[in-house]
């Protein structure tokens, strides 16, 4: 029967788990087809500014039209890769695009860019208008007994949905469609959000010649990115050897030096001389296994990310909410950094921010190892002011990763950083 019993609790733990995990990519693809939507928006606008330019053209007078319209597209452009590589794989930007209209309107990119342009106008705001409302559709109908009395008799004589509400009982049957809209979201909206993404995806990379050369001084800046945070880590190891342990082991051999010249005159005080020796010999100790903690954290091996985080937030001074999603282990590098990445967030929320409550969540979505760590602090952080945030930049930009920090002045401040793991 005990066995029974755990073997039920797994299952309704793993079903849990299971429902949980789909509504998060729910909730991600959400926000992804409300964020396609607004580009959308954008692309309708800019269609319109590029058929004016054209129309003007075509009267002779659109010279000054023409070069706005062209930067429009290229903005609007823009602004889908950025949402499409915060919710995948990077979408490089291309080259900029020629001077002249003519040599514009030439560029492969530029056509490609105009290609989505009219599909996503269309295609993809079709996408995002029959997508991004069903959330208010599920809230409506699971709420709707609640409301339906303050509805005037007129609007109460039928339901959110396709039947006819009488009376109070009649309105109970609008949750049913509530619970169907919920299901069918959470079944759908993945797909709904890449097939929406697709057109982008295809006609926004930059063609392979090009691809090529901006991956290449992409990877020449990383590659710079690296050194750097090589540099500056062997700069803070050796700045802590030699303020911390060095001073340490100094004392200890002018100690030691000390007492040998004490045996034979004061065997008392001798003793005292060793018992300070001994002291600053196991501070020097301490001091070194912390610098090897600096370098690789023991604890990733002992307890893996998750265990190690935990150790991170217990130690937090600021109330910290811990949401840790990553199956399986990542490579070495990879988990370092993310554990340095939020040690050092943790820091600056319990010394700058103000804050009384943090959360930090880490997930892994496909090769990509999703961190956010937010606070309800005063906001303000500034990268050039030695808050941390540069050592951070370049530990992610060494992996090839990406670091978006949002912090206006009165917060909230939020850190997402996403770090490559592999397949």
């Amino acid at each position: 029967m005990p066995a029974e019993h755990c073997g039920r609790t797994r299952a309704r733990g793993e079903v849990r788990q299971r429902l949980l995990c789909r509504a998060r990519r729910a909730l991600d693809a959400l926000e992804q087809l409300v964020g396609g939507l607004g580009t959308a928006i954008l692309a309708v606008i800019v269609l319109i500014a590029l058929a004016a330019a054209a129309l003007a053209s075509a009267l002779g007078i659109g010279t000054f039209l023409r070069p706005a319209a062209l930067r429009g597209l290229r903005f609007v452009a823009d602004r889908e890769r950025a949402r499409l590589s915060h919710c995948g794989p990077e979408m490089i930007d291309p080259r900029p695009a020629p001077a002249g209209v003519r040599a514009a309107a030439a560029d492969p990119s530029v056509r490609r860019e105009l290609s989505w342009l009219i599909t996503h106008s269309t295609f993809g705001m079709a996408v995002g208008l029959a997508g991004a409302p069903v959330p208010y559709y599920v809230v409506r109908d699971l709420t709707y007994p609640l409301y339906w009395w303050a509805v005037p008799g007129d609007a109460s004589e039928r339901s959110p949905e396709f039947w006819d509400v009488h009376g109070f009982a009649d309105a109970l049957y609008a949750p049913l469609a509530g619970l169907g809209w919920a299901v069918a979201f959470m079944g759908l909206a993945p797909a709904m959000a890449r097939l929406q993404a697709w057109p982008g995806r295809r006609l926004l990379s930059p063609v392979p010649v090009t691809d090529l050369s901006l991956r290449v001084a992409r990877l020449s800046a990383t590659r710079a990115a690296a050194l750097d945070a090589h540099a500056t880590e062997l700069r803070r190891i050796e700045r802590s050897l030699h303020d911390g342990t060095q001073n340490r082991l100094v004392a200890v051999t002018v100690m030691l030096g000390a007492t040998r010249r004490a045996l034979a005159r004061d065997p008392s005080g001798a003793a005292a001389l060793l018992g300070r020796a001994q002291d600053a010999s196991e501070q020097a100790l301490a001091e070194l296994r912390e610098v090897v903690r600096g370098i690789l954290p023991p604890v990733l091996d002992d307890r893996g990310l998750a265990g190690a985080l935990a150790g991170l937030v217990a130690a937090c001074a600021v109330p910290c909410r811990l949401n840790v999603d990553v199956p399986g282990r990542c490579a070495a590098s990879v988990e370092a950094t993310a554990y340095f990445v939020v040690a050092e967030a943790l820091t600056n929320i319990s010394r700058h921010s103000g804050a009384r409550r943090a959360a930090v969540t880490v997930r892994r979505h496909r090769d990509r190892l999703l961190l956010w760590i937010g606070d309800d602090g005063d906001g303000g952080a500034d990268e050039t002011r030695g808050s941390g945030l540069a050592g951070i930049r370049h530990r992610v930009q060494a992996l090839d990763g990406r670091l978006i920090v949002t912090s206006p002045p009165g917060g909230p401040t939020t850190l997402e950083a996403e770090l490559p793991c592999g397949s």
